[in-house]
This record gives structure tokens, sequence and C-alpha cells, in this order.
């Protein structure tokens, strides 16, 4: 097993993707393993942003018709860019409002309780927001969050079993709602499977793929999944609160939305601005109010990046990076109470690793404090992101090296165990 300085430098070497870490600004004093949570900013993005007010500066109210990238039609535009990266057509896709407010948006179209099918199938490891929004959809419907809402039960903290949410499919489900991946453990879901056992006992579902996309290939269509939805802001380095996309299967591009606005109209009725809608046929009918613009406009630049280089490229590249990092860990940090909570399986293993530690909390501040940025979760979680556009695999070695004599000197003690503001 190769580990060493030496075999870190030549994997940059061979490394095909490594002129892209120029088109990111990253900061020469600084190792960052965060991008799970928050990607660089592109060059490409800032001149994109730039662009978009300059068509605010000089077109004012025409930059909806004129300029580079008319904002009438930008939605569509980015959704298009989304295709490659789930396994989509263009008209499934939108770019559109936010990761829970999408949630509440599909949760509201798809969601049709009848007779005895009136539960909503989600896991106990989801990310809170979206538990949130599936617990005030059901109380809408005057339902129990407590008696409707079935989570998936983890055996062991951090993974799920694919048998596991398959016998969950009760006859009383009416919709689930899972990730891609699970955003702790970094473990892909075989989405597959679980969406051909869902269509098989009739039950509509839907994933959140804030964790995947820009990380994994998908083919949301040829699975069938019903529709799916995702922030931006992560491994597409969309900017903080980027807009977030929307999938819907073509079989349901004719149904009319749970929430409607002046948005979800066709694009030539729009502005007739009758009282009655007349819906898009495509995904664009899941817009509700008007497009953040300059909140979109970075993906003009971020989203060119990864059409250039391809999902696959990045997520061959992404394996080697974790799984170079986790041959690193089980060899350099054996002794140090650390556990690998991640899938060791590349099918299974998203973009980043999760270790757990007694001392996470101070762990990750010591990190910091020596110019590495890792992310903590609570109680005892550190995720480490190699992104594979912008990341080395120097960086990584360096990442465990420094990790070692973090632990070897105990400089994590210096600093409380207990989480900041924002982990």
């Amino acid at each position: 097993m190769k580990t060493g300085l030496e075999y870190a430098i030549h994997l940059d070497e061979q490394d095909s993707l490594s002129p892209y870490r120029d088109e990111f600004y990253v900061s020469e004093d600084t190792i960052y393993l965060d991008g799970n949570s928050l990607g660089l900013l592109s060059k490409r993005s800032e001149k994109a942003v730039l662009t978009v007010l300059n068509a605010w500066k000089n077109h004012a109210i025409d930059g909806w018709t004129d300029g580079e990238y008319p904002w009438f039609y930008l939605s569509e535009k980015i959704g298009k860019e989304f295709a490659p990266l789930v396994g989509a057509k263009p008209e499934e896709l939108i770019a559109t409002g936010s990761t829970t407010i999408n949630i509440h948006q599909l949760v509201a179209s798809f969601y049709e309780p009848k007779g005895k099918r009136t539960k909503i199938l989600a896991d106990e490891l989801n990310f809170p927001s979206d538990i949130y929004a599936l617990q005030s959809q059901l109380q809408l419907h005057g339902f129990s969050p407590t008696e409707h809402l079935v989570q998936v039960k983890s055996k062991d903290g951090n993974t799920l079993h694919t048998e596991d949410i398959v016998d969950a499919m009760t006859e009383d489900v009416a919709l689930i709602v899972l990730p891609s991946v699970l955003y702790r453990s970094g473990q892909i879901l075989d989405m597959k499977t679980i969406t051909q056992a869902a269509r098989e006992r009739g039950i509509l579902i839907g994933f959140d793929l804030c964790h995947s996309i820009g990380s994994i290939p998908h083919f949301l269509s040829e699975w069938g999944v019903d529709f799916a939805f995702w922030c931006t802001y992560k491994h597409l380095n969309g900017g903080p609160g980027s807009v977030a996309g929307i999938y819907v299967h073509e079989k349901h591009l004719s149904k009319i939305p749970g929430l409607t606005g002046w948005f979800s109209s066709a694009k030539d009725k729009q502005f007739d601005l009758e009282h009655e809608l007349t819906p898009a046929q495509t995904a664009g009918a899941y817009q509700i109010g008007t497009p953040h613009i300059l909140s979109i406009a970075p993906l003009i630049g971020s989203l060119e990046i990864f059409s250039e280089v391809g999902i696959e490229k990045i997520r061959e590249k992404s394996l080697q990076l974790t799984d170079y990092l986790i041959n690193l860990v089980e060899t350099e940090l054996r002794d140090f109470q650390f556990e690998l909570s991640s899938p060791r399986e590349d099918s299974m293993r998203g973009g980043h690793i999760f270790l757990t530690h007694p001392s996470a909390a101070s762990i990750c501040k010591a990190l910091k404090a020596e110019g590495i940025v890792p992310d903590y979760r609570s109680p005892n979680g550190i995720r480490l992101a190699p992104v594979a556009l912008y990341n080395t695999f120097q960086e990584v070695w360096k990442t465990v090296q420094t990790l070692k004599a973090i632990m070897i000197e105990e400089r994590y003690k210096k600093f409380e165990n207990t989480r900041g503001v924002i982990a």
C-alpha cells in the first residue's frame, strides 16, 4: 500500500485535472477540505457574476431579454446544464428556489394521501431541514408527524441498508423522500434498486442530491425517479445561497404543481397576466416567484467547468483522493481512536470521508489553527472532502501528517471540545 509523499507527488503529476486548480481562488496558505459544505469560488463564476451585474447596469429592465445571459430564460439555461450531471432531459430540469423551498414544492405536488396510503417514508440519518419540511407538510394535511412520518433506522448510526429501506415500503406509504448520499458518513444509497422497489409497490419516490450532485454520476430518468432536488453551493461551487435545482420525471410534466406562482407559467403566456394559470409543460412549472438572478449567475461559470471536464473524470479522481485519504488514515492514525465511519467500498462512498473521535470538535479547531479547513458534525464527527477540481494528493498527505502531529503532541487539548456557532 503506497501512502508516502513521493506517491502523492506522483499522483499529482499524473492528474489530468490538475490544471483546473488554477481556475479557482485557492489560498496557498490553506488546505481547504470543506468543499462538500461550500465549494470555492471559480474565476469563471466571478466573471459571470460581473457580466450579469453589468447587464443590470447597462440594460436595466431590458436585462430580462437582452445581454449575454437574458434573465428571463436563465433558469432554463442552467437547468440544461444540470442534465449530464443528473442523467435527465433538459425539459425535466430547472434552476430555482432553495433546497428546503423545493422540498416543500415537490412534496406539496406529489404527496397525495388516499385511503390507507397516508405516510411519508424517510430515514433517521437525513439532514434535519428535509425532516422539518416533511413534518410541516404532514401537519398541513392534518396528519401527526409522529404517526405518519416513518424514518428507516440505522443499525450503526452512520449507514443505511437497502433491504431495511425496501422493507419499510409498506402499504400505508404514499411517498418516499431519501438522500442520495448521507451527509455525515458519505454513504451512497442504491438509488436504482430503491427506486425500482418503490415503483413495484406503486409509491412515488424522490431524492435529495445535495451531497451527490457534482460528485457522482446519476441516471435519474433511466432509473425512473419521480423527482429530485439539490443545492448548488457544495460540489457545484455556486456560492453561498446559490439557486438550487429541481428534477421532475417527464411523465409528471403535465401535472399542475402544488405551489404555483407567476413563474410557473408557460413562457409565452406569462406576460398575458391572466388570472388562470397556463403552466409550463416542463419542470419550469415548478418555479414559483421571480428568479434570484444574482444568485444564479455564479452557476453560469461553474457549470461550464463541469461541462468541460465531465462528471466521470471528476468521479474517478474523487475516488482516488478519498481512497488515498482512507489509506493514510488507516496507516498513520490507527493509534489515536479515530474510526472510519464512511463506506470503504468505492461504489458506496461519495465525495467525502467521515471520521469519528471523542475529541472531534477540538481536533477540528486544531486543524484550522494549522491552516487546514475540515468540517465538524456534532457530536463527534470530522468530515474531510478532497475535491477533484481543486484539491491535490499532496494536500491530502499533508493533512494526515498534520493531524498525526496534532494527536502526538496533543495540540487539540488547547481547544474546547465544543462546536462553534457554525460547525
